[in-house]
């Protein structure tokens, strides 16, 4: 099996195909001989931040001397971005090698249960990969919590950064409905680890009342002080239960991003006895792809994988806050399965003095059409394609002292990624 011919196999239900729950994913992994049982880590939830916190948490943990597994998703250029040790993907040969291990187990169990989907088959390619090679792993929640794959692990550890209105067709309407859903990744007697607040907090803290886990917030056991360093990301001092650590260096662009790194440094205390050097050392050793990411100058191209209402209006603050009254283009690609009305409400609160529509190839015909999303955002919108004509319209229209932003979605974020590589 080649590499190509591996990613066909797990795609070959279609790479938005989806069959919620966690049976399936146990099932496997128990016929596998329990890779997961014992490893502890943290399982990270929630609308936003969950990648950036569980990128700093990688990252402390590795400069505590661990080996360390990541599961991060979504992908933005390779699938193997998203098994990693010590935050080095795993290579295409081992890759292939890691599926065809499996397809004996993957295949009995479409025969007892169904086809795995993709998701299922990369969560349990994952543990099978990562299980020997580490003493540590953070996981990342793919959709929700209660039905996602990822939700067969038990890590001693379960975060949840915030909940606001994304996928909706999922998991709810509603805010309450919305933490329900992401609160049920909590297991018996796990420590919790939250930034929710209201509402959402208090079905949090009921769902750790529940299963008798301990529970730390951020804002009450958990305090984080910042400032900002513009383009060089923040200082940050956070103190907590048995612990305090001042101006820590993190590089991370954006205002939300001194909370995730609060939430990362509390983690790494819940799961280990960490010092301050390897706290200080890994935050600031620590990168995010398509977070905010400065990938060249004159003018300033700047991607964020944003994609709900609430993320592309706190990196659109953010983003203004850092250029002032430069001017900004707007470089914007969206999915489908997304609500249009919504995201182009949230990219006018960025007050872009031009909007490029796009459509990521690598989406595979489900995003919405470049000319439909311009006819709706109205003005002197543009429709290019491909992608890389658009970011260079976008340039063009930016000037050499203006700022491109690329957003809207992963797929067109990782698609200038790789081409910027």
């Amino acid at each position: 099996m080649t590499y190509p011919e591996a990613l066909a196999y797990i795609s070959r239900l279609g790479r938005f195909g989806m069959k919620l729950g966690t049976e399936r994913t146990r099932a496997i992994l128990d016929r596998l001989g329990q890779p997961d049982h014992g490893l502890p880590g943290a399982l990270i939830a929630g609308t936003n931040g969950k990648g950036s916190t569980a990128a700093c948490l990688a990252s402390i943990l590795e400069s505590a001397g661990h080996r360390v597994g990541f599961m991060p998703k979504p992908h933005l250029i390779s699938y193997t971005e998203r098994i990693e040790v010590n935050r080095k993907p795993i290579t295409e040969q081992e890759f292939v090698q890691t599926l065809d291990g499996l397809i004996p187990t993957l295949e009995e169990i479409a025969s007892e249960m169904g086809q795995a989907t993709e998701f299922e088959m990369l969560t349990a390619m994952a543990l099978a990969y990562l299980a020997p090679r580490v003493d540590r792993l953070v996981c990342e929640v793919g959709l929700g919590g209660r039905l996602d794959a990822t939700n067969a692990l038990d890590l001693g550890v379960a975060v949840i950064t915030n909940v606001d209105l994304d996928h909706q067709k999922y998991l709810g309407d509603t805010i309450e409905e919305i933490a329900n859903e992401k609160a049920a990744i909590i297991k018996p007697g796990n420590r919790v680890i939250t930034g929710c607040e209201g509402q959402a907090l208090e079905i949090v803290r009921a769902h750790a009342r529940k299963a008798g886990a301990s529970l730390w917030r951020l804002g009450h056991e958990v305090r984080v002080e910042s400032m900002s360093r513009g383009w060089d990301g923040h200082l940050v001092s956070v103190t907590g239960p048995g612990f305090a650590h001042k101006n820590l260096n993190v590089p991370l662009v954006g205002d939300y991003q001194p909370d995730n790194a609060a939430l990362a440094v509390a983690t790494a205390h819940a799961l280990d006895d960490i010092d301050d050097g390897a706290v200080r050392l890994g935050l600031a050793q620590t990168t995010w792809p398509g977070r905010l990411q400065v990938i060249a100058t004159s003018p300033r191209v700047v991607l964020d994988g944003g994609h709900n209402p609430a993320a592309m209006t706190k990196s659109g603050v953010s983003l203004r806050r850092l250029i002032g009254s430069e001017r900004l283009v707007t470089v914007f690609a969206m999915l489908s399965e997304r609500d249009p009305v919504q995201l182009l409400a949230a990219l006018r609160t960025l007050r872009p003095d031009a909007v490029v529509f796009t459509e990521p190839a690598s989406a595979g015909g489900h995003a919405i059409p470049a000319r439909d999303l311009a006819a709706m955002f109205g003005g002197d919108a543009e429709a290019i394609l491909p992608a890389a004509a658009a970011l260079d319209r976008a340039r063009m229209l930016a000037g050499r002292d203006g700022n491109v932003l690329v957003c809207g979605s992963f797929y067109v974020v990782g698609e200038i990624l790789a081409t910027a590589t």
